[in-house]
């Protein structure tokens, strides 16, 4: 008997399986098709903003992703470096053949994980609590927990003009019978939708009406563990064009030959990243919309084109290339398509990503409405931290929004819910100054050493990190310039600019002219090497007064999350309850007084009746 099963061998699915067998529980993985493990069937990059944060969070609690993208991408830049610290992120394009090879490798070699090539036709449920899976053969296998990972899988159908075809992505064998089953259960599903663009052969393009998009040119990676890297000098470039305005005539002429707007299709697309006809639709006052044509891999000769995802007949894909700058004469080497599939409202979910209707039975990734690998394989890898602790009877592992994009990520899912492909966006994290790209290891690396995901080594290696940069913020405190012809002299020729008064390096280092690294010169006795550690040692100084304000912002949260709400309250005994905050709290069940103010149409008003309704109960 196996402890836990992980249904699925995407981000999601890979993650969690790692985490559970790396705290030596005996964790099954069924997957479909192994050699399918952490395939990317659409773009094959990591990253971006926001979403390079989570890759970031993932490794610092003891993930993969970071890892495996840092020994197998293609190009990698840091995205909106001149905008500050709060949304840096970084974006890889990784190479598709490579980095599911290197994904198979690790699980394959894992100690306590077995891996079964095979389809699950039901799950094991006695009593609302899951027992096992049974697979289509017929044969059942016993777990302690279950995690169902199945991506885009669950009922899929892909979708090209008029036709569509029972399938998984990359025609691929969909997953059948688990949806119904959910519902039986009372576990809603609905349609959603995604997509992908056409491929393009690389010797039919003519690169010379493009315009060259390489990466920034420095060394960047994903992990904490730097030891992996592509070298600078073996960077892919990537390609930048627009829509012509014969493409969009093109796509006008033919809007309702796409599957999406010929009534085909009855799943939610995702709204940031719509497909290029929806984009003509919903941004008709557009002239042209940008176009990346990227690499896939080194091994294979065609190119992913950068939005330009469509469900448009082949024909029409056709004549819709052919009008792009460079595409003239170009061949298509796989055509685009739209996947409709199954997922599950997340507000179905405690924040651990267990089900409230079933116990031991956890969903993470697209599965629970989310689009992008990131978003699927941070969920994965905190389901298999629970249904861990669950199995090791340990108190739940929750992180906080400001802990955590991660975090964010959850508390959004299941608090809110969604209606289309939740995608991570800056913007939904209202303590972002503090998740940064750059802090993401002290925020969670103490997490992930006493999950026992983090080895001695590299918890070693973090804390000795944390006290250089604790000591140098010290000695930039009691350390002072004075205010000579000689100093001035100097920090003139440095372009600072003098100083009047005796002035801690502190405050020197606050003004917007001045950088750290430059700054050190002035320094004696310099010990700190670390590039990383430079970096904190900076954006701590410069932004000390926001990150001050941001800290007290956020325990104004933590108080609220600290006041627990008891899962059994019985929201029809609340008479003062608007009928909207009745409904909504009866179907989330909230866990805190943090998370019943999130619930959207839920009133302070609401949160004082439970607030005074605790109290009352307390008092008798």
């Amino acid at each position: 008997m196996f402890q836990a099963i992980v249904i699925g061998g995407g981000h999601a699915g890979v993650e969690a399986a790692l985490s559970l067998a790396r705290r030596n529980l005996k964790t099954l993985l069924v997957t479909g098709n192994i050699k399918m493990i952490s395939a990317m069937s659409c773009n094959p990059s990591i990253g971006g903003p926001a979403k390079g944060i989570l890759v970031r969070e993932i490794d610092a609690l003891g993930g993969e992703m970071g890892k495996v993208t840092d020994q197998t991408f293609l190009q990698m830049k840091m995205l909106n470096y001149s905008k500050g610290p709060a949304v840096r992120a970084l974006r890889a394009q990784a190479d598709k053949i490579l980095y599911p090879r290197k994904m198979q490798e690790i699980l394959l070699s894992q100690a306590n994980l077995t891996i079964k090539e095979a389809y699950v036709s039901q799950l094991l449920i006695t009593d609302q609590l899951v027992s096992g899976i049974q697979l289509e053969s017929g044969e059942q296998i016993q777990a302690g927990c279950v995690i169902v990972t199945t991506g885009t899988y669950m009922e899929g159908a892909i979708l090209v003009g008029a036709t569509k075809t029972s399938s998984g992505p990359d025609k691929q064998k969909p997953s059948i019978g688990l949806s119904t089953q959910l519902r039986e259960l009372g576990i809603p599903t609905f349609r959603l939708k995604t997509g992908t663009p056409p491929r393009i052969k690389k010797d039919t393009i003519d690169y010379s009406k493009m315009e060259l998009a390489p990466g920034d040119g420095n060394k960047y990676h994903f992990s904490f563990d730097d030891s992996f890297f592509v070298p600078i000098e073996k960077e892919w470039p990537c390609y930048l064009i627009h829509t012509a305005e014969q493409t969009h005539k093109i796509i006008h002429a033919n809007l309702r030959k796409s599957a999406m707007y010929s009534g085909l299709v009855k799943g939610v697309g995702p709204r940031y990243c719509p497909s290029i006809e929806d984009k003509l639709v919903r941004f008709s006052d557009k002239e042209r919309h940008q176009l990346f044509i990227e690499p896939e891999s080194q091994f294979l000769d065609e190119v992913y084109l950068q939005g330009f995802s469509t469900s448009m007949p082949h024909d029409v894909q056709e004549e819709m290339v052919h009008s792009l700058p460079g595409l003239e004469h170009a061949v298509i080497a796989k055509y685009a398509y739209a996947i409709e599939y199954d997922a599950i409202h997340p507000t179905d979910l405690w924040p651990t990503l267990e089900s409230k209707r079933v116990k031991h039975l956890f969903f993470a990734g697209q599965v629970n409405g989310t689009s992008g690998y990131e978003e699927a394989a941070a969920q994965g890898l905190m389901a298999g931290i629970n249904a861990g602790n669950q199995l090791l009877q340990l108190e739940p592992f929750i992180l906080r929004r400001d802990e955590a994009y991660i975090g964010v990520l959850i508390d959004d899912l299941v608090t809110k819910g969604t209606e289309e492909p939740y995608r991570m966006l800056t913007s939904r994290a209202e303590f972002r100054l503090l998740l940064r790209h750059d802090n993401a290891d002290l925020r969670l690396s103490e997490y992930g050493h006493q999950l026992g995901l983090i080895s001695q080594q590299r918890y070693d290696y973090f804390t000795k990190k944390k006290v250089q940069i604790e000591q140098e913020i010290s000695r930039l405190r009691n350390h002072y310039l004075l205010p000579n012809p000689d100093t001035n002299k100097r920090l003139l020729q440095a372009g600072f600019g003098e100083i009047k008064d005796k002035t801690p390096y502190f405050d020197l280092l606050k003004r917007p002219e001045v950088e750290y690294i430059p700054m050190m010169s002035f320094l004696e006795d310099t010990t700190v090497t670390s590039l990383e550690v430079c970096e904190q040692v900076e954006i701590s100084v410069k932004y000390e007064g926001y990150i001050k304000k941001a800290l007290v912002e956020a325990q104004k949260s933590i108080k609220e999350e600290k006041i627990l709400i008891p899962v059994d309250i019985d929201y029809s005994q609340l008479k003062n309850l608007a009928l909207e905050a009745r409904s909504k709290l009866q179907k989330i069940r909230p866990l805190t007084i943090g998370q019943a103010s999130r619930i959207s149409g839920v009133n302070p008003s609401d949160v004082q009746t439970i607030l005074v309704y605790m109290r009352s109960i307390k008092a008798k």
